[in-house]
Order: C-alpha cells, then sequence, then structure tokens
C-alpha cells in the first residue's frame, strides 16, 4: 500500500471520509475525521491539531502541530461509515522535524539504529495480547465511595445463580484457571472471537489463531502474526480498536487491563522476538535450545534491564497485581526452554526451521503502548548484544515450585509501578542509545505516572481496607 493505492482503495470501496490516527505517549489511539478530498495523497499532505490537548504532548503556548499521513497503513474502517482509516507521524512544525515525544517515530528511530549499528536490518516482533470480554463492567471513585462490579455470563460465580428471566441457567461456565482452553458451550465467545478475527484479515492483520485463554468470565487471545517492530506496534492499536469495537457490537465490553479479576489468571502480552540480517535469523544457532551466541547476549540484555523495563513493559498500577506468584505471572528474570515460570522462554522449534526461532519476554502486558515497549525491548537486547551480556545459566525446572533458598538467588521484577519508575530513573543510558529515547520522553513518563496515576491511587481508601479496619 502506497498513497495511490490507498486512494484507489478509496475509489474502489466508495469511500467519502478519512479517520486520521495517531497515538498519544501513553499508548491510547487519537483521531478525527475529514471528506477525503481534503487529502492530496501526496507527500504534501499534512494535517494540524492542537497538541497541548494531547496526554504527554505540547503546552498550550505551542500547542500547533502537524500529522503526516502514512498511507501504507489505510484500509477501509469497518466501524466507521465510508471511512478510511489513516495511522499518520507526528510533526513539530516549531523545530521542523518529526516529534521526539511520538510514539510511532522512536520505534521507526529504534528500527535505524539496529541497522546503524550493522548487527541486523529488521527485527521482528510477535505478540500475543491477552483481554477480557465481559457483559458489565462499571466502577467509580468520589470523596466519599469507590466500587468496581464486573459481570460475565460465562463467569464461574454465576454457575448457580438464576438465568436469564424465562430461560435456565445451563451453568457451563470455565472454573478458576480452567478456561485453556474447552469448546463450546463451556467457550461462550467463540462466534465474536470469529467475528474480530475476520475483521483483523479484512484490515490487513496476519492472524494466526484465536481461542480462549486460562481465566474464567471471557479471557481470550487472537494470535497476531509477527511483523517488523513499527509494523507490527501498528497491528497491535489496530487488534486492540477492533476487539473492542467488536465487543460492543455484540453488546459485550472488551478490556486490556492486566488484572480485572481477583484470584484468577491476568492479561498479559508476550512477545516474541528475533534479529534478521540479510534474510537469515541471528538468533538461530548451536547454543543453549538452538539458539546462538548472540541471542544469549540479546537476553542477557534483556535481563539485566528487566527491573528498569518494566516501568514501560508493565506501565500501570494495575500491572503489578498481575506480577505475582501463582497465576502464570513471569516474575521471575531467568530463562529457559518451554519454561513458562521465566522471565524468557525460547519457545520449541523444529532443528530443520531456523527460521522459526526466537525468543519469548513474557513480563509486558497489553496496557503498554507497543511502540515505546517494542522499542526498549530492541534497546534492551541490543545493549546485551554490543556488551557480551551473559545470561548465566538457563533455569528448567519450575520457578514457582523451587526451594525457597534456591528461588531467592534468582532476581525478581518490581513489585510496584512506584518501584519500577525508580529502576528506570537509575537505569536508563541503554534507551538514550541512538537517539531512540530522549531524556524529555523519559522524564514526561515517569512525572505523569506518578502524578497522574500512582498518587491518586495511593491517597484512596480501598474496599478491602474498610473490611480490614473498619472496627478497629
Amino acid at each position: 500500500m502506497d498513497a495511490n493505492s490507498a486512494k484507489q482503495l478509496a475509489e474502489k470501496e466508495g469511500l467519502e471520509l478519512v479517520d486520521v490516527k495517531f497515538s498519544d505517549l501513553f499508548g491510547q489511539w487519537q483521531h478525527f475525521t475529514m471528506p477525503l478530498d481534503m487529502l492530496e495523497f501526496s507527500d504534501k499532505d499534512s494535517l494540524p491539531f492542537d497538541g497541548s490537548s494531547i496526554r504527554g504532548f505540547q503546552e498550550i503556548h505551542e500547542s500547533d502541530m502537524e500529522l503526516i499521513p502514512d498511507y501504507t497503513t489505510s484500509f477501509a474502517d469497518p466501524f466507521s461509515s465510508k471511512s478510511l482509516s489513516v495511522t499518520c507521524d507526528v510533526y513539530n512544525p516549531h523545530t521542523k522535524k518529526f516529534y521526539d515525544r511520538d510514539c510511532r517515530y522512536i520505534a521507526r528511530k529504534a528500527e535505524e539504529y539496529l541497522k546503524s549499528l550493522g548487527l541486523g536490518d529488521v527485527a521482528y516482533f510477535g505478540p500475543e495480547a491477552e483481554f477480557f470480554i465481559f457483559d458489565d463492567l462499571r466502577f467509580d471513585q468520589n470523596e466519599n465511595s469507590g466500587y468496581y462490579f464486573i459481570d460475565s455470563e460465562e463467569g464461574v460465580w454465576n454457575s448457580g445463580r438464576a438465568g436469564t428471566p424465562g430461560m435456565p441457567n445451563l451453568a457451563y461456565r470455565p472454573r478458576y484457571k480452567e478456561g485453556y482452553f474447552p469448546v463450546p458451550p463451556h467457550d461462550s465467545l467463540q462466534e465474536i472471537r470469529n467475528d474480530a478475527l475476520l475483521t483483523m484479515r479484512r484490515c490487513g492483520i496476519g492472524i494466526e489463531k484465536h481461542h480462549h485463554e486460562v481465566a474464567t468470565a471471557g479471557q481470550c487471545e487472537i494470535g497476531i502474526k509477527y511483523a517488523p517492530l513499527t509494523r507490527s506496534a501498528d497491528n497491535v492499536m489496530l487488534y486492540k480498536y477492533i476487539v473492542k469495537n467488536v465487543a460492543r457490537r455484540h453488546g459485550k465490553v472488551a478490556t486490556f487491563m492486566p488484572k480485572p479479576l481477583f484470584n484468577d489468571n491476568g492479561s498479559g502480552m508476550h512477545c516474541h522476538q528475533s534479529v534478521w540480517k540479510g534474510g537469515k535469523n541471528l538468533f538461530a544457532g548451536d547454543k543453549y535450545a538452538g539458539l546462538s551466541q548472540d541471542a544469549l547476549y540479546y537476553i542477557g540484555g534483556l535481563l539485566s534491564h528487566a527491573r528498569s523495563l518494566a516501568a514501560i513493559l508493565s506501565p500501570t498500577t494495575n500491572s503489578y497485581k498481575r506480577l505475582v506468584p501463582g497465576f502464570e505471572a513471569p516474575v521471575n528474570l531467568a530463562y529457559s526452554e518451554a519454561n513458562r515460570s521465566a522471565a524468557v522462554r525460547i519457545p520449541l522449534t523444529l532443528p530443520s526451521n531456523p527460521a522459526a526461532k526466537r525468543i519469548e519476554y513474557r513480563p509486558p502486558d497489553p496496557s503498554t503502548n507497543p511502540y515505546l515497549a517494542f522499542s526498549a525491548m530492541l534497546l534492551a537486547g541490543l545493549d546485551g548484544i554490543k556488551r557480551k551480556t551473559d545470561p548465566g545459566e538457563a533455569v528448567s525446572e519450575n520457578i514457582y515450585h523451587m526451594a525457597p533458598e534456591k528461588a531467592a538467588k534468582i532476581r525478581k521484577l518490581p513489585g510496584s509501578l512506584h518501584e519500577a519508575l525508580s529502576e528506570l530513573e537509575s537505569d536508563h543510558a541503554y534507551l538514550l542509545q541512538g537517539g531512540v529515547f530522549t531524556r524529555d520522553v523519559l522524564d514526561t513518563w515517569i512525572d505523569q505516572k506518578r502524578h497522574r496515576e500512582i498518587d491518586p491511587v495511593r491517597l484512596r481508601p480501598h474496599p478491602w481496607e474498610f473490611h480490614l479496619y473498619h472496627d478497629v
């Protein structure tokens, strides 16, 4: 797809509007819509917008910004009537450069940095973003009250309750930790995921499969095919857009919140990754689990920077309710072949298929900004290759069941967003390499997370505190 192809697509589909999309610093898609004839479908197209109204962007005295359409991202938007959807890069007319706080620009800089080192020419990422589909999701928090309420016809807590008026309760509901992956009727969301998968394919995302996930109450996953870094991040943004809108079309609500349910598995975004050069997979070799030495160094980079990476890859206070032992959460900074209790898993692949060799980094969750997440992981891995960082010995046993004195020797991820941000403050030089991230971006990220997310959660009473302390 290029500008001319995008124009031909609009003509073929009878599209009359263009829906312009871009991401804020924290991974939320923004948009506005305009008549299609406002575009020339050339490099002359630039679309003004107010940068001071976007989280993490400009101050009010420097608000004028521009969007530059990337026509390679064009598709007929299935949720916006007669609209061509186009993802844009952000341009700063004050500096006459692309905007340093534009996460998509950061991703493109990460790809260029890889090439500049001569280590590879493409980094592939294959994310596995999990999510829940609920029937009801309500919440509020004010000065004198606070609550959340989740319900799902598929939730195991509904097994003994009365069904829909006039209909029986048939009790087909996955038990806690037993949602992976029974056939319908226990899996009640098959047709919704079918709808989402087919919509994704029509919008240009390569899909491998879909299925129910481990948790009760509608946890799901749709497997995205791997792609180069920036394109893979584009796909994640589109994936989330389609899942949410398809769920709404079916009268339900989808959430990518990492840990919406107490006492069951949370939603992760395990990221498969590999580096290639000249059409050759540089991660395939004759070392541990069929990896190359550079792949092991890459793992060493990820593990050595894992605690600061968490501030970007697990970027919400809720993320650290997922990152606890006992729910398949990868809190242990170790690596192993086919071991899901370690932060880095090396999937089993056939020796005859070196192209499939890759590593899977398991700590990220889908609340992250994929552009920043993929860029940060690549930079950490490349830092490991440059420094020849030894990842140590692989851990083959289940770390969750390891003897306490042995498990204590394995480093752990931070236990809170506050702790992760402190780690990022002390360990971030690897992110500044090649000018991919800037100190301004990192300072803005840390400041916004502390004041807009950590402080409001930290200062408010929690319902469980009333349960524990109301009678003290």
